[in-house]
């Protein structure tokens, strides 16, 4: 099985963004005369993923709309600051603020005043759907029907994830509870690394991981992903199945997308999310999906796009509560 995700992902998509970007950011063909530039609003630091996926969609987009844009890092409280930053800013549609899972969390713990109403969604960049992953040696699960029936049946186990409170955590909580089990126990790690790394030890019995985090030991035979909780399967990895095959209501994903101010005049909503979808079908950015260990159904238009931001907001801030982890 050949994955064709490489290992040091992180090193390739900062060169490919430092140096395209370079060139794509400064050529004066893009921008039509009087028009001011877009503002991309992004919670991340200079070379984080969000800000690498922010630039990756602006080196095209910026050349269909015939306008310049401009990153806007805004780092603080979980993309609180940056949706906080982004009410301030006038519906002109020249704002973009790129969304992810981390401000639906954000937004479910009541962080910050910014409502799914306030937002128009434009396009999404990227999905990586979260999985459930076992030791392919240790595990007594050697497929995602027994997986679902140990749970089922009481099986006492232990999950591992990113930090408490974090997509992962939220996952395996509603994992739990889709199957009326009791939560499992949850023991929090620094990053997908370490936890598939603590995986392969034996240090939990099930890791909620995303492919491109495990690609490694997953195609050394260490790790097998059973459940994804995504929409459809995945070619890498073909013996996983997805829940809703198996009659389980569950989709999650660490994704990236696009929204804009809902005052936004249709015409220019329109006109944002044709260029931005446009954008990510070029094969610039589809080498960048590739080295993520992504595919090319992460772009998503507007309306789907919208439906997800929906769901995400509207299940996180229940499930917060139920955990115990907001008032």
């Amino acid at each position: 099985m050949i994955l064709r995700i490489p290992i040091n992902r992180a090193t390739t998509l900062t060169a490919i963004t430092v140096g395209l970007c370079a060139v794509a950011l400064t050529t004066a063909d893009t921008n039509a005369a009087g028009k001011p530039a877009i503002e991309v609003i992004t919670h991340a630091g200079a070379g984080g993923g969000t800000d690498v996926n922010s630039r990756m969609m602006m080196m095209r987009s910026r050349r269909v709309l015939k306008q310049d844009m401009v990153v806007v890092n805004k780092r603080g409280g979980g993309g609180a600051a940056a949706m906080n930053y982004f009410m301030t800013r006038p519906a002109d549609g020249n704002t973009i603020m790129t969304f992810t899972v981390g401000h639906a969390i954000t937004m479910g713990k009541g962080k910050t005043k910014l409502k799914v109403g306030d937002m128009a969604p434009i396009a999404r960049g990227t999905n990586d759907p979260q999985i459930l992953m076992v030791n392919c040696k240790k595990s007594k699960y050697k497929t995602p029907e027994e997986f679902v029936s140990g749970m089922k049946g009481g099986d006492k186990l232990k999950f591992g994830g990113t930090q408490t409170g974090t997509i992962d955590h939220i996952t395996v909580f509603l994992w739990a509870k889709r199957l009326g089990a009791p939560m499992p126990t949850y023991i929090p790690f620094k990053g997908g690394g370490e936890l598939a790394t603590q995986l392969v030890a034996g240090t939990v019995d099930v890791g909620t991981l995303n492919l491109s985090e495990a690609a490694a030991p997953v195609e050394a035979g260490d790790i097998c992903p059973l459940v994804i909780l995504g929409e459809q399967g995945m070619a890498p990895i073909p013996k996983a199945k997805t829940a809703k095959s198996m009659g389980i209501d569950l989709v999650l994903s660490t994704t990236r997308g696009f929204v804009t101010h809902a005052g936004v005049d249709p015409k220019r909503r329109n006109e944002l999310e044709k260029g931005l979808m446009k954008a990510m079908k070029h094969s610039l950015y589809q080498a960048y999906l590739v080295n993520s260990g992504l595919d090319n159904t992460s772009p998503m238009t507007s309306k789907a796009w919208g439906k997800q931001i929906k769901s995400m907001v509207g299940e996180f801030g229940p499930a917060l509560k139920e955990m115990g982890l907001v008032k």
